[in-house]
């Protein structure tokens, strides 16, 4: 039985920056450049503004995820930096994944969940609209290129 661990780690931990290094490599082969030119700052995922969170499959790191607050309200957060490693897609990482982001972001009242994602990631694309999201207009750095789909969900 292949047992799936979540962790809380800094944003800017070795674990974390190997993992999104990662990410931005897949990103960067689906879109061209550096993958994505988002700016980030790792305080943005420091509690209670926010989390990151590295899932460990059999004791390997193998995806990660994070939260970050959105808007001045306090009640939205921004899902960023998913991504799970080719050998362990398919076994329910993301989703595990996702289900703890959201389950953070609850924890520090947050009562929604929204983000961008590109539409060369069909795999995203039906891990979300299966997990409840639907599409919003949309937002943030990418929201005048075309392929962005933005997405949320009540929490």
């Amino acid at each position: 039985m292949q047992q799936i661990e979540i962790h809380v780690v800094p944003f800017d931990s070795p674990v974390a920056q190997r993992l999104i290094i990662a990410a931005l490599a897949d990103l960067g082969a689906r879109y061209g450049g550096s993958g994505d030119e988002t700016p980030v700052d790792p305080d943005e995922f420091v509690p209670p503004a926010g989390a990151f969170l590295v899932a460990h499959l059999n004791g390997q790191p193998v995806g990660c995820g994070g939260w970050r607050s959105h808007g001045d309200e306090g009640a939205t957060a921004e899902l960023k930096r998913m991504y799970t490693a080719p050998q362990a897609r398919g076994r329910g990482v993301a989703r595990t994944v996702l289900a703890a982001i959201e389950r953070s972001a609850r924890e520090h009242g947050r009562k929604r969940l929204i983000l961008e994602c590109g539409d060369r990631q069909p795999e995203a694309i039906a891990m979300y609209t299966g997990a409840g999201y639907e599409r919003i207009p949309n937002f943030g750095f990418y929201a005048a290129e075309p392929g962005c789909l933005s997405f949320g969900r009540t929490l």
